[in-house]
């Protein structure tokens, strides 16, 4: 029997940067509805669900038809909260996706997932996209990974990696969608802390700190997340511009 495989959207109230930014509207729609409405179409998720820690964004998660695990107001990452929404089920598989990004690829899920169920010594996956402009390379709000030959991560950082000496370099940008089997997820706050992960402020170098392999695959998808009200403008800009295109060639 495959593995039962559970999508969690993970969308807190109490952002610092944003409050509330879960139920901005987009087109009509609270955020967090784009956000699941495109992880529905997922091939491989068996069950979907929005763990968040405030009643107004669980009602309105219930107002459009998706399931709901309210948690606890203590957790201090995503991680954390979709690792209590997942205890409570009997998934094998979770994955860990993004509450802030309304333009999500749901192939993008689906290739998350494909690459830790080909691989049964994988307990954690992820994905990275080719650096394109430069000026991401430089920026620390744009995370970069290396990675071995056969897709294993080296290491995460917010500065760039690998240097330029040789002058060859490529530049590869994390996308933060996780993919856990279950043991690990449920055992991730309890794994060690150390000095990498918080001198770079990424939760992800914890596994690579406790001698956990991440595989990464390669994807097109390039996040665009809403951390900010600018942020949220720069996100209708593309919903409009490619509502437009859609309209033209209808």
């Amino acid at each position: 029997m495959p593995p039962r495989i559970l999508g969690v959207i993970p969308a807190r109230f109490a952002s610092t940067r944003f409050p509330g930014k879960a139920l901005a509207s987009i087109s009509g729609k609270p955020m967090v509805r784009h956000v699941w409405e495109r992880a529905s179409q997922s091939r491989l998720l068996d069950r979907l669900l929005v763990a968040t820690d405030d009643e107004r964004i669980a009602a309105a998660a219930r107002d459009f038809g998706a399931e709901t695990a309210l948690t606890s107001l203590a957790h201090t990452s995503g991680t954390d909260r979709v690792a209590e929404a997942a205890a409570t089920t009997d998934a094998e598989i979770i994955v860990n996706i993004q509450g802030d990004e309304p333009l999500i690829d749901p192939a993008a899920i689906d290739l998350a997932i494909s690459t830790l169920l080909d691989d049964p010594a994988c307990r954690m996956a992820t994905l990275k996209r080719r650096i394109e402009r430069a000026e991401d390379v430089a920026n620390p709000n744009v995370v970069k990974v290396v990675t071995t030959f056969d897709g294993w991560a080296l290491y995460f950082s917010r500065s760039p990696i690998p240097s330029n000496r040789g002058g060859s370099a490529r530049w590869w940008k994390h996308i933060g969608l996780y993919v856990y089997r279950r043991d690990l997820l449920l055992a991730y706050s309890g794994l060690r802390r150390g000095e990498l992960e918080q001198a770079e402020q990424l939760e992800q170098l914890r596994a690579l700190e406790n001698g956990i392999g991440i595989r990464v695959a390669e994807t097109e998808y390039d996040t665009i997340g809403v951390d900010t009200p600018e942020d949220l403008d720069a996100v209708l800009k593309l919903w409009s511009s490619r509502q437009n295109l859609t309209e033209q060639h209808g």
